[in-house]
C-alpha cells in the first residue's frame, strides 16, 4: 500500500427485530409496567434491545470496490437476541490497552468493548482461548462509540458510520503521518499486547531483511538508510516509555509492508485458526486483515470478527459484510471475501509468534 505497506452486525446481535416482535415487547411492557412500579423497591429490571440496522445502501461512489466478493451464507434467519441478553462480557479494561493512557497519543474516547459490542450468532459460542493470550486481549479491544466515522491520519473523515461495510471503529489512534496501514496495523495490535504483558523484545522485519527490535530504539539508536538497505546509528537519548514504543513502531512501519511481514509470519492451517491470526498478500499494493475473534455455530461451522486498516492510513476497523454482517462465516473449501479486496486464499493465514 502506497510505500509498499499496504498491507467479512449479520447474524450477530446487531439484526433488528421483526415489526411483530418490536409490537410484542410493546404489550409486554403494558402489562408489565404496573408489576415493576410495585416492585421498584425491590430492584429494577432492564432490557436493552437490539440496536438499529445500519444502512444496507450501495457504498458511496468513492468506495473502493472489492473484485470478486462473494457473499457469504447466512447461518440463521432468526432474529438475533438484545445485546444483554448474551453472556456477561468483560468490562473495558483501560490499563491493559496501552495507548488509552499514553497523553501523548490522540484516540476516539473508548466505550466498551468488542466482547460487549458483538455477541456470537443465535446459538453460537465463542471458541475457548486461553487466558492472557493475545487472542482473548483482542476480545476487550477497546470501541469507539456507535456512530463513530473512519478517519484519515489528517483527521478526514474517509468513511460514514453509515458505511456498509464497516461494523465499528476501535478506539486505536492513527498517528499524524501515512504510515499505519494494514500490515502496520497487525504489527501495532501485536506489540501493544506484548507491551500490556511487560514484554520489550518486539521486533519485526524491515523489506530489506534487517531486524528491527524494539530494544535498540530504546537505547537511542535510529533507522538510517544506506543505499536499498536501513542501518541502527546512535541519535537520541535512550527512552523505553510508551511513547517511545509508538515512534519506534511508526519507523517500523516506514521499513517494513506486506512482503516482509508475509515471509516473516507462520503459515496457519485453516483448521488451526484462532483470533490474532490475519491474512495477508504481499505485494505493491498488497492487503492484510486480522482475524479478531472466533465463535463456533450449532452446525460446526465457524464464523469471525475480522477488523484492519488500509490506506491511507486511517482508523482501525471492524469490518461487515454486506450480506453477513460483522460475523464473517468461514468455509474452508472457499476463500474468505471481505469488502475491500480481492478474496484472501487460505494458503495466506499467518500468524506472528
Amino acid at each position: 500500500m502506497g510505500r509498499g505497506s499496504v498491507v467479512t452486525r449479520n447474524i450477530d446481535t446487531e439484526a433488528s427485530h421483526s415489526g411483530a416482535a418490536a409490537r410484542s415487547r410493546i404489550m409486554l411492557l403494558r402489562w408489565a409496567l404496573p408489576l415493576a412500579l410495585a416492585v421498584l423497591a425491590c430492584g429494577r429490571a432492564s432490557a436493552e434491545g437490539a440496536p438499529a440496522p445500519r444502512s444496507s445502501a450501495a457504498p458511496p461512489p468513492n468506495a473502493t470496490a472489492s473484485a470478486g466478493f462473494r457473499a457469504a451464507p447466512t447461518p440463521s434467519s432468526h432474529p438475533a437476541p438484545a445485546r444483554a441478553s448474551a453472556a456477561a462480557p468483560r468490562a473495558l479494561e483501560r490499563s491493559t490497552y496501552p495507548w488509552l493512557d499514553d497523553a501523548s497519543l490522540e484516540h476516539p474516547e473508548p466505550t466498551e468493548t468488542l466482547e460487549a459490542r458483538f455477541a456470537p450468532p443465535p446459538g453460537g459460542k465463542r471458541v475457548h482461548v486461553e487466558s492472557g493470550s493475545f487472542a482473548a486481549w483482542l476480545r476487550g479491544l477497546p470501541l469507539a462509540a456507535e456512530g463513530t466515522p473512519v478517519r484519515t491520519y489528517d483527521g478526514s473523515v474517509l468513511h460514514e458510520a453509515s458505511d456498509p461495510r464497516i461494523a465499528a471503529v476501535v478506539a486505536l489512534d492513527t498517528g499524524s503521518a501515512d504510515l499505519q496501514q494494514c500490515a502496520d496495523a497487525v504489527m501495532r495490535l501485536d506489540a501493544e499486547w506484548r507491551w500490556s504483558k511487560g514484554a520489550r523484545d518486539m521486533s519485526y522485519r524491515a523489506a530489506s531483511g534487517a531486524l528491527l527490535p524494539f530494544a535498540r530504539w530504546a537505547r537511542g539508536e535510529r533507522l538510517v538508510a544506506r543505499g536499498r538497505d536501513v542501518v541502527w546509528q546512535p541519535r537520541a537519548a535512550p527512552k523505553s516509555d510508551h511513547a517511545a514504543l509508538r515512534s519506534y513502531l511508526d519507523a517500523v512501519f516506514a521499513w517494513a509492508n506486506t512482503v516482509s511481514l508475509e515471509r516473516t509470519a507462520k503459515p496457519v492451517a485453516a483448521k488451526e485458526l484462532r483470533p490474532g491470526d490475519f491474512f495477508i498478500m504481499g505485494g505493491n499494493p498488497g492487503h492484510a486483515v486480522m482475524v479478531l475473534d472466533v465463535a463456533e455455530l450449532p452446525d460446526g461451522r465457524r464464523v469471525a470478527l475480522l477488523g484492519q486498516s488500509y490506506m491511507p492510513a486511517q482508523s482501525y476497523q471492524v469490518l461487515r459484510s454486506r450480506a453477513t454482517g460483522a460475523w464473517f462465516v468461514l468455509d474452508p473449501d472457499r476463500d474468505v471475501a471481505t469488502p475491500f479486496w480481492r478474496p484472501f486464499p487460505w494458503s495466506s493465514l499467518r500468524r506472528l509468534e
